[in-house]
């Protein structure tokens, strides 16, 4: 065999498809893992200065807010402080580009002590004086306004219950379902909303405090099923007065909802368990 005959053997030989695939597959690589690099500082950017999410865990801000909401807040409202990074990470104190928040918004915000997110309506700032006498709101003195208006009725999330056996009712298809007395009250500032009220509490009748610089007080909707500025800082419980630099974020509309039904191996269940009346509303 002549020499031109090897090579013209060899020569197809010397370069197989495998081979030359090898970098490409590892450019693949490297390229997803710059795009979840990428991705991930994206989520951060967006968590830290942007808008947040959050998700409604107990009654206390009934009946504006539901268990099984779930909301986007804005950051920017308020300017920013170590809890406006994710895990809150021991940066310092202070906020850059600090505002109050108006009265009547409804804000998510860390416990004083425990540092776990919490949602309430700002009822307080610097300096006002605050006082409830006989379950009425007092702001500087005066009473605010407040109309009772038709009851409030729910139904019973699956393995809940209403706040007293009173409230208990079913509705025409003989769900049951809880109804509440409901007043609408109307801020100085002109900010209305519909509150709650379930009977004779201790929080019914307060001494007056006058919110103090850099704090604001706060109360839940549902005034005697929340554990608010009412009472002094407790680990896991009553928030006290909130200092400005624990604020997070204000809330700003609800994305989705859902009345506790669903059930992860039922897909179905997803869609017959949402309450589409109340998706996409500004809070």
């Amino acid at each position: 065999m002549s020499e031109a005959d090897i090579r013209e053997i060899d020569e197809p030989q010397a370069s197989k498809p495998a081979k030359a695939g090898k970098p490409e597959e590892k450019e693949d690589w490297k390229s997803f893992g710059w795009f979840l690099v990428k991705l991930v500082i994206v989520v951060l950017i967006f968590r830290t200065f942007f808008f947040t999410s959050f998700n409604i865990p107990s009654e206390s801000m009934m009946p504006r807010l539901l268990v099984g909401d779930y909301l986007f807040a804005q950051k920017w409202s308020y300017g920013y402080s170590r809890y406006s990074l994710p895990l809150s990470p021991d940066i310092g104190e202070g906020r850059l580009f600090s505002s109050l928040p108006d009265p009547g918004d409804v804000v998510i915000f860390k416990h004083p002590i425990d540092e776990t997110d919490y949602i309430k309506r700002v009822i307080g700032l610097p300096g006002d004086t605050v006082q409830m006498i006989d379950g009425v709101l007092h702001l500087n003195g005066e009473a605010v306004d407040r109309v009772q208006v038709e009851d409030f009725i729910i139904p019973v999330r699956p393995e809940g219950r209403c706040y007293d056996g009173r409230f208990a009712m079913q509705l025409d298809d003989g769900t049951p379902a809880c109804r509440y007395p409901q007043y609408h009250e109307t801020l100085p500032n002109g900010v209305e909303y519909n509150v709650l009220e379930l009977g004779v509490v201790g929080v019914d009748n307060t001494a007056p405090v006058i919110v103090p610089d850099g704090h604001v007080f706060m109360m839940g909707d549902n005034r005697d099923n929340s554990q608010d500025s009412r009472r002094a800082s407790v680990s896991g419980g009553w928030v006290g007065l909130v200092p400005t630099d624990n604020l997070v974020a204000e809330a700003s509309f609800m994305y989705w909802s859902t009345d506790g039904h669903a059930e992860w191996v039922k897909p179905w269940t997803w869609f017959s368990a949402a309450r589409w009346s109340r998706m996409f509303q500004g809070i």
